[in-house]
């Protein structure tokens, strides 16, 4: 049994990687074409499929409207019973579908014809109505499916998601998408806030631990435990003068019999490593890990204490190098 589990296993990866490298063969005229329909379009894409090849159209759209290209789906057994007003003039259609022939695609192919957009078609039968009824054919075509009953859409999905991603990196190539763009589609995600999040940001989030040069100890070790960032900032008349760690108590702790004479000046380190509230969460990682610290007290322009970031915060926001 255990044998057998991995040949299938096995063999389902390899007729879909059979499958995908076969599309490069596809990649003519026509994709050329669908690119630059679609590059040089003031409409929109709209997708539309039935079945799995619904389910891949909406992935599609998600991976496009995420890059850069304007994307919306309709439902193929909905268009005809009212969605077809999703379809703006300038709008461009694709038409996603494995055989090309199911009732509802036959019945839309026409309709938005007589609308005068452009339809494309990524399909696996370039002789069906779907792929004879479109401007341009994105051939999808696959030998087999990997259910061994050659029925289940496996493969032949495969190779519709992958002409997707093949058009939306081409598309977002020619439109220069950059890093920063990105950002501004995913604001919410781990790779958005990597682009965006400054350590200002991280450090309105949380406490402002400060003491002066004269606090006590005791009054130094519960502003670090009410702050709970591990180590506070030591400020007077306004200016940082030095900072205080979870380390520098331990190192009190183990050269002084008696601390209660020792003030924060005492045990406090006059070079705090320090950066500037507009920098980058991202761009401060290498200054965290090569000073080996896991905090930083942030300044503003004018170098007043703004507040302090914990390594751990831009764990949590899942900025990472």
């Amino acid at each position: 049994m255990r044998d057998k589990i991995i040949k299938i296993a096995k063999d389902t990866i390899l007729n879909e990687q059979a499958a995908i490298g076969k599309l490069v063969e596809f990649i003519d005229n026509d994709f050329i074409e669908t690119i630059d329909k679609i590059y040089n379009s003031t409409g929109r894409l709209v997708i539309t499929g039935i079945g799995k090849s619904a389910i891949i159209g909406q992935k599609i759209v998600a991976t496009l409207n995420s890059t850069g290209t304007p994307s919306i789906f309709m439902h193929a057994a909905d268009a005809v019973h009212g969605d077809l007003g999703i379809i703006q003039k300038d709008d461009i259609v694709i038409a996603i579908s494995k055989s090309g022939n199911t009732p509802e695609i036959k019945v839309l192919v026409p309709l938005i014809k007589n609308y005068g957009n452009i339809l494309i078609a990524m399909v696996g039968n370039k002789e069906s109505a779907l792929a004879e009824g479109a401007d341009y054919v994105l051939n999808t075509y696959i030998e087999k499916e990997a259910c061994p009953n050659n029925l289940a859409p496996t493969t032949s999905t495969t190779a519709q998601l992958v002409m997707g991603d093949a058009l939306a990196v081409t598309l977002l190539s020619m439109k220069n998408f950059t890093r920063g763009d990105f950002s501004k589609y995913h604001p919410g995600g781990a790779l958005g806030k990597q682009l965006y999040v400054t350590m200002g940001n991280l450090a309105e989030l949380n406490e402002k631990p400060i003491v002066s040069p004269d606090s006590t100890i005791k009054e130094v070790i519960l502003e670090m435990s009410k702050k709970r960032l591990g180590a506070t900032a030591v400020l007077q008349d306004g200016d940082i003068v030095g900072v205080i760690t979870d380390g520098d108590i331990r190192r009190m702790l183990d050269k002084h019999d008696n601390i209660t004479t020792l003030k924060a000046k005492d045990i406090m380190g006059e070079n705090p490593a320090i950066a500037g509230s507009h920098l980058l969460a991202k761009n401060c990682i290498k200054q965290f890990t090569e000073n080996k610290i896991t905090q930083l007290i942030v300044v503003d322009n004018s170098y007043h204490y703004v507040g302090m970031v914990h390594f751990h915060d831009l764990n949590r926001e899942g900025i990472v190098a």
